[in-house]
């Protein structure tokens, strides 16, 4: 809304014109989220331990958890705050990326928030139920889908791009809801799965959103769009505000949940920030370099279904525990360094993943 008042200014003094370009917007929506999440941050850990909203711990995972117990969570409510303010204040919201991105990012939250709040207020260890979790996820994500289809106006909207190689792609058409649906919960689960580690899940997220914004920017404009050889959407370069957003939230956060943490995110903001790298790469064309960047997250998705599979056909687990964080907690690993070794596994798959940009 912000640049509605700059444009409106700038008609009087010209310096205000400086708000139009979209570097320095994204940087001040990094500095934005950040600075909400910095000072709301210690107010609402405050009520949150008041009010006694605790994580449960499980009997059966690694005995040093055990003394997170009575840790606040629930704090994914300051990183959802914050990447909408800072998004609402920063971008054009008429963008209609910029609008489904931020619908998607809010109703997942509230998915989450409704899940948390089963767990922590009524004492109800399941939380929302299986099924009406992944009913409400599959209605926001095919709704989100079958409106981006609707409103494409090239054929570049709706191709699924393959990293590496240049002039091959795939025109999906209507397959291109259903493919947008599984990115977008696949996305919000693997990072829900990958929060179970102080800090383990919040930077690796951070990392991505980060190099989504690159992907956004260059994707939306036309000369880079065209140098780098990758495809050219009008109007989606807005989208690394949003990112900025992400990244800056993101980042406030792990202030407080960086080991040993004074807070968690809960389902609230595991689940948001999962669907909002998912719809992000879906309207960004980069939904199989999400998969590369976001590696962590695919393995530890992919570590959960491979136990469950072999013990349900065999009788036996593959890891000592699932998700994999826990295996190798298990195996002796302080927590402190399967968080930083995952986190340098990720800065690895982000420079593969960048590096598409230009090897094609």
């Amino acid at each position: 809304m912000l640049i509605w008042v700059a444009d409106y200014l700038a008609q009087f003094e010209s310096g205000f014109g400086v708000f139009k370009y979209l570097t320095l917007r994204t940087i001040l929506s990094v500095l934005t989220s950040l600075f909400i999440s910095f000072l709301l941050g210690p107010f609402l850990i405050h009520h949150l331990t008041n009010k006694q909203i605790a994580q449960s711990i499980r009997d059966d995972g690694p005995e040093a958890h055990l003394k997170k117990i009575g840790t606040p969570t629930m704090g994914g409510l300051l990183i959802l705050l914050s990447i909408i303010f800072s998004t609402l204040c920063w971008a054009d919201i008429s963008n209609r990326y910029i609008l489904v991105v931020l619908t998607v990012t809010f109703l997942f939250g509230v998915i989450g928030l409704v899940d948390d709040y089963r767990k922590v207020i009524h004492n109800n260890p399941r939380g929302l139920p299986a099924k009406y979790k992944y009913l409400s996820q599959s209605v926001v994500a095919i709704g989100a889908g079958i409106y981006l289809y609707q409103t494409a106006s090239l054929p570049v909207e709706t191709q699924l791009l393959i990293p590496f190689f240049k002039d091959f792609v795939f025109d999906m058409n209507w397959l291109y809801i259903i493919f947008a649906y599984f990115v977008i919960v696949g996305s919000s689960n693997a990072v829900n799965l990958t929060d179970g580690l102080d800090g383990l899940a919040i930077l690796p997220t951070v990392l991505v959103a980060g190099a989504l914004a690159i992907f956004a920017y260059l994707t939306g404009h036309v000369r880079f769009s065209d140098y780098l050889g990758i495809p050219y959407v009008p109007g989606v370069g807005e989208v690394a505000v949003f990112c900025g957003a992400m990244v800056g939230s993101g980042l406030g956060f792990l202030w407080f949940n960086t080991y040993p943490a004074q807070v968690f995110m809960g389902d609230i903001g595991a689940l948001s920030l999962g669907a909002a790298l998912g719809i992000v790469a879906v309207v960004t064309r980069q939904e199989l370099v999400l998969l590369i960047m976001g590696g962590v997250f695919v393995i530890e998705t992919l570590s959960v279904i491979l136990q469950v599979t072999s013990f349900k056909l065999t009788g036996k687990r593959i890891f000592k525990m699932a998700p994999l964080h826990h295996h190798y907690e298990l195996k002796g690993w302080p927590e402190p360094r399967v968080i930083v070794r995952f986190w340098i596994i990720t800065v690895i798959l982000i420079l593969i993943g960048l590096a598409s940009l230009k090897i094609r």
